[in-house]
């Protein structure tokens, strides 16, 4: 992906945001990306994983909708582009609510390696180079040491975290090709994309999340998981993806694994046992190893 030139003409603002490295923008999405969801772990004691996910959606799409106004977006979007738009809303939706039941169930840190086998397999079969092909035996097997430990007491919840690992590469490929157009245009689209995902998510989700809509605290708790989880970190993935090739994206990400374990540990208390330790660092090798087609 090539970078993307500010504009001349730009408010001081969107200046400001675009002197900013790109890579800060990924490290801040980094950060958010695993402390909102630790977050929403300890909402779990009051309110149900998938009313969980739904405030979360909810409070983004929301925040997104009056931020950026995004019915504009539709209306100038080609059928091409549309098509797009709501492909990663369902993506979006699905991925929160099977991510959720995961770490509901298992460590989020053992959920958030098997997320990335996902895009490693992807890189693998796009570019065959031994330099992939090494990232994709790493990972793999780091996920079959984590699943070996968890198989027997946690099958249905290993299924969401490998259904999530197959969400989250449609995200990334989704992602940036929203993000091509410069990153204020992903980031109008993305608001478009949630309110795709809480149309998706609120069949089977806005059920348990009405004990919390009569609560101010639970709601003021699950608004809060939102923007952690999912204003901060997609935005942030938008002003990144617009201005880093994807290849540059992809080798960061193999910091998110660390993060995982680190956020899982000091907010969660949720100490990885030694072999847990290396399977996580053989799928964080395998993320740093692999590039993207």
């Amino acid at each position: 992906m090539s970078v993307v030139p500010s504009q001349s003409g730009q408010p001081v603002v969107a200046g400001v945001v675009d002197r900013i490295p790109p890579h800060a923008y990924f490290l801040v999405s980094a950060v958010f990306h695993y402390l909102g969801p630790a977050c929403a772990v300890l909402l779990f004691r009051h309110v149900d994983s998938l009313g969980v996910a739904w405030l979360r959606i909810a409070t983004a799409a929301i925040v997104f909708a009056v931020w950026r106004r995004p019915w504009r977006c539709v209306l100038t979007a080609s059928p091409a582009q549309r098509g797009s738009l709501c492909a990663l809303g369902v993506v979006l939706g699905l991925m929160n609510a099977v991510f959720y039941l995961a770490i509901e169930r298992l460590p989020l840190a053992m959920v958030g390696a098997i997320e990335f086998l996902g895009p490693i397999i992807l890189a693998a079969f796009g570019a065959r180079s031994a330099r992939n092909v090494a990232a994709l035996v790493s990972a793999v097997l780091g996920v079959g040491l984590l699943t070996d430990l968890r198989w027997a007491g946690a099958p249905m919840a290993l299924a969401f975290a490998f259904a999530n690992s197959a969400l989250f590469m449609a995200y990334l490929v989704l992602g940036h090709k929203i993000a091509a157009d410069g990153a204020r245009n992903g980031i109008e689209r993305l608001a478009v994309a949630m309110l795709v995902a809480l149309v998706v998510v609120s069949p089977i989700s806005l059920r348990q999340a009405l004990p919390a809509l009569t609560h101010v605290s639970l709601l003021a708790a699950g608004a809060a998981v939102g923007i952690c989880s999912s204003v901060i970190p997609y935005m942030c993935d938008q002003l990144a993806m617009a201005r880093m090739a994807r290849a540059t994206f992809a080798l960061l990400l193999s910091l998110l694994p660390a993060m995982a374990v680190l956020i899982g540990v000091v907010v969660l208390r949720q100490v990885p046992t030694a072999g847990e330790i290396l399977g996580i660092g053989m799928v964080a090798l395998g993320v740093g190893l692999h590039r993207p087609p």
